[in-house]
């Protein structure tokens, strides 16, 4: 999920488990506000309802701190991003430094003080929910960093989904109309599961069509993958593998007639138009390594040991192109990562090239980027 989804999903589940107490008159030693005394519930170090929302919230965004590794290249991006900043082992560890960095900033406010120990609860929900909501998507998120790097991922929801954050959106307003309700809170969390729910029947209507597929082609040992894509929780690409080609289909599982949209349509139904019903879908057969003439160098370049990191994070990689140099010293191949690739993209992330240099035992890596080639 985004950034912003994952803050408003911290601040919606502390709003749920925040207890509003009843305002009663301040000792004399409570930090006076304007011309007012700060509220006060009577319990030393127990923080004001906006503080334990406001942990929620940063505690929410928190994980996402680990963007910072794409300042190191495309590698260490791909391998620590969703890492130990997402570990479920780490969690407790990641909650305690939160809550007691909040509670000291806290402190120089002219609120109430509010200890880690009453702030922890709320850290801990933000970054539970943070790591729940990227483990929904398909990116992949290391749940037992730093013990294994193995993504784990339900991949039911697509990365930025307006619905699901629009409604943790709608929680939060209808918790700022009723400040002293739950249920606001409560509402806009089901809401969002139940979007999740959505979107999973989806999931295993798309990998039934998969099934069907491999059935129909005859394929006994297929492997069988299903990509969320934008504008509807029935949007998916399904990809059906036998090992050298990907057989691949954009549908929407409940869709009964074909959807028209044109330049002028609004950019859901623009985005949502190239999925066709199950009975009309198209299917298009995409070379894992290329054809018959591909030349044999090119396997080599995809088991190079500079590219392993991509090896690792791919999950439907592809042949993209091949290219050599005039005097045929440089021979790159590239390749992409199809679970990012969907209509209406103008161009994918993640495609990377070996370029390799007189023999296969030298090599260097590149990404491709507005059709130029940057080193990573």
């Amino acid at each position: 999920m985004d950034t912003l989804t994952h803050a408003l999903s911290g601040a919606l589940i502390a709003r749920l488990i925040t207890i509003r107490q009843p305002v009663l008159p301040a000792p004399p030693s409570a930090p006076a506000v304007g011309r007012f005394t700060a509220p006060w519930d009577g319990r030393a170090g127990a923080p004001l309802p906006w503080q334990g929302v406001v942990a929620g919230l940063v505690a929410g965004a928190f994980p996402d701190i680990d963007s910072v590794a794409q300042l190191f290249g495309d590698v260490a991006y791909l391998t620590h991003h969703r890492g130990i900043t997402h570990s479920v082992l780490l969690l407790p560890l990641w909650a305690f430094g939160l809550a007691w960095l909040l509670a000291r900033c806290f402190a120089f406010t002219r609120a109430q003080a509010a200890g880690w120990k009453s702030l922890y609860a709320f850290t801990f929900a933000g970054l539970a929910i943070h790591i729940a909501g990227d483990w929904i998507t398909q990116f992949g998120t290391m749940l037992l960093a730093p013990l294994s790097d193995r993504r784990f991922g339900l991949g039911s929801m697509f990365i930025i989904d307006l619905v699901f954050t629009g409604m943790l959106l709608a929680g939060l307003l209808l918790a700022a109309l009723w400040p002293r309700q739950r249920w606001p809170a409560a509402l806009g969390l089901a809401a969002a599961v139940g979007w999740v729910g959505v979107a999973t029947m989806g999931q295993y209507e798309a990998i039934a069509v998969g099934e069907r597929q491999a059935r129909a082609l005859g394929i006994t040992a297929a492997e069988i993958n299903v990509m969320p894509r934008p504008a509807s929780p029935f949007n998916w690409t399904v990809s059906v593998s036998d090992g050298s080609r990907y057989h691949m289909s954009h549908v929407n599982t409940r869709r009964s007639e074909p959807l028209k949209a044109g330049a002028d349509d609004n950019f859901v139904r623009r985005f949502s138009a190239p999925y066709e019903p199950v009975a009309t879908a198209r299917w298009q057969v995409v070379p894992r390594f290329g054809d018959a003439d591909t030349p044999p160098w090119v396997k080599q370049a995809w088991e190079h040991e500079a590219f392993g990191f991509f090896r690792w994070f791919a999950q439907t990689p592809a042949l993209l192109k091949v290219q050599v140099s005039k005097n045929g010293d440089e021979r790159c191949a590239w390749f992409r990562d199809l679970r990012f690739e969907f209509p209406g993209r103008d161009e994918a992330p993640f495609r990377y090239g070996v370029c390799l240099n007189g023999d296969a035992s030298s090599a260097v890596v590149y990404k491709l980027e507005g059709g130029q080639r940057l080193p990573v």
